[in-house]
């Protein structure tokens, strides 16, 4: 089920239409709030960040305009739906709006159950994009053949927390969830994205990420390493917080591995993911569980593609399953 809406904020520098959106939604079963122009939406948004979940604004306001102000919305809360309002006349620019990370638009004069509809319907497309990788879905907006299945170079990096089923077992399930979602997941889901990284899937408190998948990059191995530093980096202040507030420890343990994988949509008929198999996964994984709290540790074939960017120290050959020869593990200083 889709989570119901909590607020909707208005935002149009016109009273008239300000008021026809506020008798539009009277009997919607969330609040709405209205705002006259741009810096007021954003301070609106300020002071309820957890009340209002879309903003429609217009696309023509003086001051800060509907494609600034929903971009300053989007920064302080990127899980809030952002649809642009416009006229005939900038049509074009609302569509290219669209294309630049604004989840939709609306056009005046409307129809109130249009509206309503068009409201639900962007909101319900902004909620299932949560379920669906940012660069995957952007492939398949792209074009729907893009996600081809092929054999191709990735850098696989798995993510796990140290301890994790101990500490589960001492804490309620809410502050097991609030701990997970707010504490390890969206963080090191934003490092992994600011990496150009593809988070392919959550496995209990266990993550994988791909770099070169379905977009490749020259840089994608080293990108893979400095997104699995900066992860560690965050996770050790984070930790700090916790163990100050409420005792649960965030120690993480990562592996990397680079090497040729398989990627295509795998799946039944009724729940399909696009994901990348093959022995580096495996590998990555094993180097992962393997890694202490606070540890990054990568394959060979990752430390050579490197070039001494990275410091990286040898450890001991570890036995792989599937392999028939121990392989050298790095560890990333």
């Amino acid at each position: 089920m889709v989570k119901k809406m909590s607020g909707l904020l208005f935002i149009d520098d016109e009273e008239g239409v300000r008021r026809s959106i506020q008798r539009a939604l009277k009997k919607e079963p969330y609040k709405t709030y209205l705002a006259s122009n741009g810096e007021q939406g954003v301070d609106l948004i300020k002071e309820n960040i957890n009340q209002i979940s879309t903003v429609i604004s217009d696309y023509k306001m003086p001051g800060l305009d509907g494609l600034e102000t929903l971009s300053m919305i989007g920064s302080l809360n990127p899980e809030i739906t952002r649809i642009i309002l416009t006229g005939y006349a900038t049509m074009k620019a609302a569509i290219q709006a669209t294309n630049n990370g604004i989840d939709g638009f609306l056009t005046k004069p409307f129809d109130n159950m249009e509206l309503r509809a068009k409201i639900h319907e962007i909101s319900v497309r902004k909620y299932l994009k949560q379920f669906i990788p940012e660069q995957v879905y952007r492939e398949i907006d792209n074009s729907p053949t893009a996600l081809k299945p092929k054999f191709h170079e990735v850098t696989i990096l798995f993510s796990d927390i140290r301890n994790f089923t101990g500490m589960s077992q001492n804490i309620r399930p809410e502050e097991l969830v609030e701990f997970l979602n707010n504490d390890y997941f969206t963080p090191m889901g934003e490092i992994a994205f600011e990496h150009n990284g593809t988070m392919d899937k959550h496995m209990g408190d266990g993550m994988m990420v791909v770099f070169g998948s379905p977009i490749s990059c020259a840089d994608d191995t080293l990108r893979a390493v400095s997104a699995a530093v900066a992860m560690q980096e965050k996770a050790k202040e984070i930790d700090q917080r916790l163990c100050l507030k409420t005792g649960l420890r965030l120690k993480v343990g990562i592996g990397i591995c680079t090497g040729n994988v398989f990627s295509g949509i795998l799946g039944s008929l009724r729940k399909k993911e696009f994901t990348s198999i093959g022995m580096p996964v495996n590998i990555a994984a094993r180097l992962q569980a393997l890694a202490k709290g606070g540890e990054i540790l990568i394959a060979s074939n990752t430390y050579q593609k490197l070039n001494g960017i990275i410091q990286a120290d040898v450890l001991p050959k570890v036995l792989v399953k599937g392999l028939d020869q121990p392989i050298t593990v790095y560890k990333v200083r």
